[in-house]
């Protein structure tokens, strides 16, 4: 059912006037209830999580119009706002990555352990799966990630995204598709994880070359992201010996480094600090016992959600 037909004025207009002021503790309880799962719908579209605050803030504004009684389904009818206005900021954002410094990575997130037994809300907010994502046309992420991680119907994305629930369903295919070409292989347990992780961060610590050759995989790949402002890598580095050269000492060398391990977008992670200070984080993939992904995030711009837990949902 559409917005207009369940009694509320179309949700891409702003609203043209407050919410009855007997409704408007009942607006800022729903909305308050699902902030979690749209910061996360937002992010997963957007790859940052202060855009994606900007978008829920836009998606407050437009909701705060609407008396919540005239809204049956009070959780699709907010999905659909912050799909609408990821949408737009998505193409300003597109925008800023064109004139980025160096490789542009998502903004980090320090998530619960939980979060990591939700398997596939863990995969859809990899720092590997938000790359594999980047390369998808702006509807096409949106209906990706509604239909793939939130498991909406057709006819509710179509309502969010603005095409035919068939036009939907074909670009559901081709992102299905696009995305299962691309993204990381591979099982890997708990346990397995863990232990790579270890054994990772002790070689990260002692800089031993062996050490790091026997965790990494052969064509494993590293990836750094300055936003001009620290030094990064310009480009990827790949295979197990030129990476293993770089992190035993080229990210952090000359300076007194503390490396703490933490959860980092659902999956395994490193915080580096630099004389006490937060220099970065390095989110880390592993398949199959073996790192096979470093992501090495030092923008500071972008460290703001590594002090503090971010609640994401499904």
């Amino acid at each position: 059912m559409s917005e207009r037909s369940a009694g509320t004025r179309d949700m891409a207009e702003p609203p043209g006037g407050a919410a009855p002021a007997e409704s408007a503790d009942t607006a800022t309880e729903v909305f308050v209830a699902h902030r979690n799962l749209l910061f996360t719908v937002a992010y997963e579209m957007l790859g940052s999580a202060a855009d994606a605050e900007d978008v829920l803030q836009e998606t407050w504004l437009r909701w705060a119009g609407v008396d919540p009684a005239t809204v049956r389904e009070q959780r699709a009818y907010l999905v659909r706002i912050v799909t609408r206005q990821a949408l737009d900021r998505m193409r300003a954002l597109g925008r800023r990555k064109e004139s980025y410094v160096g490789p542009w990575l998502p903004e980090p997130l320090l998530t619960a352990p939980d979060v990591a037994e939700d398997v596939e809300l863990a995969d859809s907010i990899s720092m590997a799966m938000l790359l594999v994502m980047e390369t998808l046309a702006p509807v096409e992420r949106a209906v990706f990630v509604l239909r793939e991680v939130f498991d909406l119907g057709y006819e509710e994305i179509a309502e969010a995204v603005g095409r035919s629930p068939a036009a939907v369903r074909q670009l559901a295919y081709r992102a299905r598709a696009h995305v299962a070409a691309r993204r990381p292989r591979g099982t890997v347990s708990a346990d397995q994880t863990r232990a790579a992780l270890q054994a990772f961060q002790r070689a990260v610590e002692t800089g031993e070359l062996q050490s790091l050759l026997d965790v990494l995989a052969p064509d494993v790949v590293a990836l750094s992201d300055g936003g001009g402002v620290r030094h990064a890598l310009l480009r990827p580095v790949v295979g197990a010996d030129k990476v293993a050269r770089l992190l035993a000492g080229g990210w952090w060398r000359g300076a007194r480094r503390s490396v703490e391990p933490v959860q980092i977008n659902g999956g395994p992670g490193l915080l580096v600090r630099v004389d006490g200070e937060v220099d970065g984080v390095v989110a880390v993939r592993v398949e199959n016992g073996y790192v096979t992904g470093a992501y090495h995030v030092r923008n500071p711009e972008k460290l703001s959600r590594v002090g503090r837990e971010t609640a994401v949902v499904r």
